[in-house]
């Protein structure tokens, strides 16, 4: 059974720097692929990033250069450095679980966390 626990979220001041991990557990973790994704009330489950088991990114458009999605193997834990936040970045931040490629829909992750919450203050 696989099991994804997420930390780090919080609240920070527009500007300010976060960092989130996500602990997998139940499953071989070395040849997955991580993504992180998050979903602001009323909105839809955005992409955010995702990092392969060779250490491939990816990243959305609007977090390109302000956020690094990281991972360790050995510790199965996946890490997104988030820097320069911006209030628009606020939402429930989720780590999900996937085979092989990377994708960045939603849809196409089988696994998820519970989420955690991140707030930017202007």
């Amino acid at each position: 059974q696989v099991q994804l626990v997420e930390s780090g979220g919080g609240l920070v001041q527009a500007g300010g720097s976060l960092r989130l991990s996500c602990a997998n557990s139940g499953r071989t973790f070395s040849s997955d692929v991580m993504g992180w994704f998050r979903q602001a009330p009323g909105k839809e489950r955005d992409f955010v990033a995702a990092i392969n088991w060779n250490g491939i990114t990816y990243y959305g458009d609007s977090v390109k250069g302000r956020f690094t999605i990281s991972r360790d193997n050995a510790k199965s834990t996946v890490y997104l450095q988030m820097n320069s936040l911006r209030p628009e970045d606020t939402a429930i931040y989720y780590c999900a679980v996937r085979s092989t490629f990377i994708r960045t829909r939603a849809s196409e992750y089988n696994f998820w966390g519970q989420g955690t919450q991140v707030t930017v203050s202007s």
